[in-house]
Parts: structure tokens; C-alpha cells; sequence
């Protein structure tokens, strides 16, 4: 069964909060791409927050083999990372960091407390997030010789697939975004019309 070309992702950074029992629970979302993304985030949320107790989160993030992480960061088990990342996966995203930072107000919320908290908190900075559906690409690496330039061109525009600014070196050199499902069939071609690169990631 092959999987669809889109999935669905959050347009901008959303914030939220969520207290209880004098505790807050400030939820952030962000769009990420890579583990890099998400460590940045939460760096930039630990330096925003340095006398915060607890910065807990989850993410999933490749669109086509799903890889996600949760955690507690101190919290007890399963009590935050899991509840924000149920919240990611009943919204449906990918490419999402939620992280949930609570203040804690002096009074213990038992584990069901911080479930619901963590729970709410990842909710209400999704819901109000623009939900938006991107489309899963990969790329191809073009290179032709001047004189099929033109050829190259017209292939690029008619196809309609988003392309980067063609490099203009010894030769002519072209990045196009394929959605996945037709990579194969876009690569064979471009293979036929000795349009490669020795390499295409």
C-alpha cells in the first residue's frame, strides 16, 4: 500500500497555558524537520524559561518512516511525554515538537493530575495552531550540457515540480523536488534523457 505524498503539519509556532492548582503548564508547538530542530527549540524554551522545573515534550518528525520521541524530564513515567505525544498523533502531524514547561505552585497533582495537565496543555497550543498539509518530496539532481538547457527547462515547467535556482557552472546544473510517489518514473525519465547526476541523494 503506498502511502499518500501529503501529510499534515503546523504552519507557525503556537503557544498556550494551562494552571492547576497553582502549577503552570506553558505548551509550545513547533514545526521541526530533524533532531536538530527539536534540540534548538528546546534550548531556545530552557534559556526562556531558566527557573522552570520541568521542560517535557514529544515529537514525531519523517513524514514517510515515522520517528518520535517522548519525555518526562523528571516528571514520573509516562505521566508527560506520552500524554503530549498522543495529542500530536490525534491531531494527525508530523514535523511537530510539542514541550509542555510547568512551574510547579506548591501542590502535588498525582500522576493523573499531570496526565490531564500535560494532556491540555499540548491540546490547547495545537488547537491553536494553522493546521496546514505539506507534500513529502525528494530530490533530483539534474545536469545537462548548454545546448539541452532549453529541453531541461521545458521538462522542469511542464512537470510542475518545485525546482531550486538552476547553477550555472562548466555546465547546467538543476534541483528539482519530486513528490514520492513519482520519483521512480520522474528519475527513469530524466535517466533515458542522460539528464543525471552521477549521484542523486
Amino acid at each position: 500500500m503506498n502511502k499518500p505524498d501529503t501529510y499534515r503539519c503546523i504552519a507557525s509556532p503556537t503557544e498556550s497555558l494551562f494552571k492547576d492548582k497553582g502549577s503552570k503548564f506553558h505548551g509550545y508547538a513547533f514545526r521541526v524537520r530533524d533532531e536538530d530542530e527539536v534540540k534548538s527549540c528546546l534550548e531556545q524554551l530552557k534559556k526562556l524559561h531558566p527557573s522552570a522545573r520541568h521542560v517535557c515534550y514529544a515529537f514525531r518528525i519523517n513524514p514517510l518512516n515515522e520517528y518520535y520521541r517522548a519525555n518526562d524530564d523528571g516528571e514520573p513515567s509516562s505521566s508527560a511525554g506520552k500524554p503530549i505525544l498522543g495529542q500530536i498523533r490525534s491531531f494527525e502531524l508530523q514535523e511537530t515538537l510539542v514541550a509542555v514547561v510547568r512551574y510547579f505552585g506548591g501542590t502535588l497533582l498525582g500522576v493523573p493530575g499531570l496526565i490531564n495537565a500535560y494532556k491540555t496543555a499540548a491540546q490547547e497550543a495545537l488547537s491553536a495552531a494553522t493546521i496546514i498539509e505539506a507534500t513529502i518530496t525528494k530530490p533530483i539532481d539534474l545536469i545537462s550540457g548548454y545546448e539541452k538547457m532549453g529541453d531541461v527547462m521545458k521538462f522542469v515547467k511542464d512537470s510542475g515540480f518545485e525546482y531550486e535556482t538552476p547553477q550555472m557552472t562548466e555546465k547546467f546544473e538543476l534541483r528539482m523536488h519530486i513528490p514520492h510517489s513519482q520519483w521512480e518514473d520522474v528519475y527513469t525519465l530524466c535517466l533515458e534523457n542522460n539528464w543525471l547526476q552521477e549521484e542523486t541523494s
